[in-house]
């Protein structure tokens, strides 16, 4: 039987038209857009209309704000709030304290402290980025920042990448997400942890390491089979030596005046001159004399004005938001935006958010990340958690660590490889945890108080927007519930719920 507290905050049918029809088109078009729905998302979609809304959320302009504790809660991780250089330099003092001990059980102790600490701060980061996922205004943007953090993935286990999560996501992705894929390469080939994950910082004349030179091309920007050649790869990979981290021992580094001018710097990435090849090469087909980080922002325009480039990054994109066989004449024409405006990832996103494919192409099967977030924005509505450790809990249970794919090649974008009874059963245990209430969303870390009650998400969103939309086996199963905690747990676990 349906419930009554679901029949209790039915709006009447004079609400529902007051607020105007949800059709089935827009349903889809937001879910496309966005982690999952809540009231804001769906009251600026009705205000601003389909093209005013893609527009603000394209130019990051979008109205409205994180509420005030999450955003406290965010400020208040030590890795979100402490710059990179003295989480580094901090890291670099106390392995040397725990090096200068003698061997034992308090230099046992000293190691696994700060093995600790450096976990403590990825599980910071990992919340830091589910708490934008699921309170970010922009919703779009938030689903962009996910897709480039998973395209340029990093692994957090390896060497001091814990500490670098948090910068990674803040001042490499996030604000290059929306701008010229150009400048999000170039961001991602300066950061600390994407050149200490694929080994470029040990990257030098006489000593040199493929490793990212490779993944740069496969997995970044051209794709397999996209022309280049085994000599490219050796090539790209000369061109970035002395391409690596400033160190953080404190010591000063000095440069005769003959390289001091070639060196460059940003926070903590370096181009160390003394480690650079210095020869002429020839790459992708173009001869580049041996200069220096100049040779760098060369072969990156020669790469990513590849049209390889442009057909590559609009596929992974579209087979994200679109379908896990995305339409060939939509990837041609983004493509063709890609080249047209200079990779301006932007442009890219209104050709894909403005095609009839987008609607068209028939339903995908949510990620792990996106099923989680989805059915915590939905459940409660804006209302602020005070604990986002479930969250990363639960990634985990689901097989989709944020940070954790110890390959270069990110997760699976495809809703196919996420379908196994493994997936399904674990889906339904998050499900009924959030429809319980037993979460622990709402118990801030540390605390012994236990949250009080359950959500409701027999609400007016649930009734304007997803109600009027249900398949008949989803009806037919709500219809089953003896309890409005069971109630929650079939929505959430509902086919419907986890295709999109």
């Amino acid at each position: 039987m349906l419930l009554l507290a679901a029949c209790a905050n039915q709006p009447t049918q004079a609400n529902k038209a007051a607020h105007g029809a949800f059709s089935d088109s827009d349903l889809t078009w937001l879910r496309r857009d966005g982690f999952g729905l809540d009231s804001a998302d769906v009251a600026r979609y009705r205000k601003l209309g389909r093209e005013g809304l893609l527009d603000a959320q394209l130019a990051d302009r979008v109205p409205g704000s994180m509420p005030p504790q999450v955003v406290g809660l965010i400020h208040g991780f030590e890795a979100t709030n402490t710059p990179l250089p003295k989480l580094l330099g901090d890291l670099y003092d106390a392995q040397q304290q725990v090096k200068a001990m003698p061997a034992g059980p308090d230099k046992d102790a000293a190691n696994k402290a700060w093995q600790q600490h450096g976990n403590a701060l990825m599980q910071q980061a990992r919340q830091a980025e589910l708490l934008q996922a699921a309170y970010g205004p922009n919703q779009l943007k938030e689903q962009v920042v996910w897709f480039w953090l998973n395209h340029f993935s990093v692994y957090a286990p390896k060497g001091r990448i814990r500490w670098e999560l948090a910068d990674y996501e803040q001042r490499v992705i996030r604000p290059h997400a929306l701008g010229r894929f150009r400048d999000l390469v170039m961001a991602t080939l300066e950061s600390p942890a994407m050149l200490e994950y694929l080994d470029n910082a040990q990257n030098a004349k006489g000593h040199v390491n493929e490793n990212y030179a490779r993944e740069l091309m496969e997995l970044h920007t051209l794709g397999v089979g996209s022309g280049y050649t085994q000599q490219d790869v050796q090539q790209l990979a000369l061109i970035l030596t002395g391409v690596g981290i400033t160190p953080v021992d404190g010591k000063p580094q000095r440069f005769n005046p003959k390289v001091a001018p070639l060196v460059v710097q940003h926070g903590l990435f370096q181009f160390n001159p003394y480690r650079h090849d210095f020869s002429n090469k020839v790459f992708l087909g173009q001869h580049i004399k041996g200069r220096g980080y100049d040779e760098v922002r060369q072969a990156v325009d020669l790469i990513v004005h590849r049209p390889a480039c442009a057909q590559f990054v609009s596929r992974q994109l579209a087979q994200y938001f679109v379908a896990d066989n995305p339409p060939p004449a939509l990837v041609a024409r983004m493509a063709q935006t890609f080249q047209h405006t200079d990779g301006d990832i932007a442009a890219v996103l209104h050709t894909m958010f403005d095609s009839r494919e987008l609607l068209a192409s028939g339903r995908q099967f949510m990620t792990p990340t996106r099923f989680v977030v989805s059915s915590v924005r939905l459940a409660y509505d804006g209302k602020p958690i005070a604990n986002a450790l479930p969250l990363v809990y639960w990634l985990d249970q689901l097989g989709e660590p944020l940070y954790g794919r110890i390959t270069p090649d990110g997760w699976p974008l495809d809703g196919a490889s996420w379908t196994g009874s493994g997936q399904l059963s674990k889906r339904f245990d998050i499900a009924a945890a959030i429809g319980n209430g037993n979460t622990q969303l709402f118990t801030p870390p540390g605390s012994t108080t236990r949250e009080a009650g359950f959500p409701m998400l027999s609400t007016r969103l649930y009734y304007d927007a997803i109600e009027p939309h249900l398949s008949a086996a989803a009806r037919s199963a709500l219809a089953k519930a003896e309890s409005q905690q069971e109630w929650n747990t079939f929505l959430l676990a509902s086919p419907d719920l986890n295709y999109r």
